[in-house]
């Protein structure tokens, strides 16, 4: 194969690879009437488990109704953002739930459900440290989408050792 031919077939596969990323979250929004997708919901879950580590529950139960109420709260978050930030959030939601966006924003090659707690740190790391302003923006949205909506709930304080606010 000649080099001309091999960058006509780079240029070509990449077009159609973009083109088809850009339809897979055309067609699974990562919200869907302001609300998460189910995909969304399984995102949210897997970051809470990789950037809340050390605040969640030990025990199992109490750890999955804790990170079910952050989804709650997210869901809640999401469904009052202002109509341009839910596009964007759901562009950015919808692209990390399709295989082609996660390995490319995110650097994670197993589905969010099946990765493990080290491979989502590992994703959200090479995110952080990213040359990409992108992924860091990304990756900075996230974070603070899951902090924001895991403290918010009182239930959390004392684990974190907030005293809760100042009577008046």
């Amino acid at each position: 194969m000649q080099r001309r031919s091999l960058l006509k077939l780079g240029l070509v596969s990449g077009a159609v690879l973009a083109l088809a990323g850009g339809a897979a979250v055309l067609l699974r929004p990562g919200l869907e009437q302001g609300r998460l997708s189910a995909s969304a919901r399984g995102l949210f879950a897997s970051l809470g488990r990789a950037i809340l580590q050390g605040t969640l529950p030990v025990d199992a139960q109490a750890c999955s109704r804790a990170l079910a109420g952050m989804v709650e709260r997210i869901d809640a978050l999401t469904a009052n953002l202002p109509p341009a930030v839910q596009a964007e959030l759901s562009q950015l939601l919808g692209l990390l739930c399709t295989t082609p966006g996660r390995l490319g924003l995110a650097g994670l090659a197993p589905a969010w459900a099946d990765a493990s707690e080290a491979q989502v740190q590992a994703a959200l790391e090479g995110m952080r440290f990213s040359s990409l302003a992108l992924r860091q923006q990304a990756y900075q949205a996230l974070h603070e989408i899951v902090g924001g909506a895991y403290m918010s709930d009182e239930s959390t304080w004392a684990a974190l050792g907030y005293p809760g606010p100042l009577p008046l």
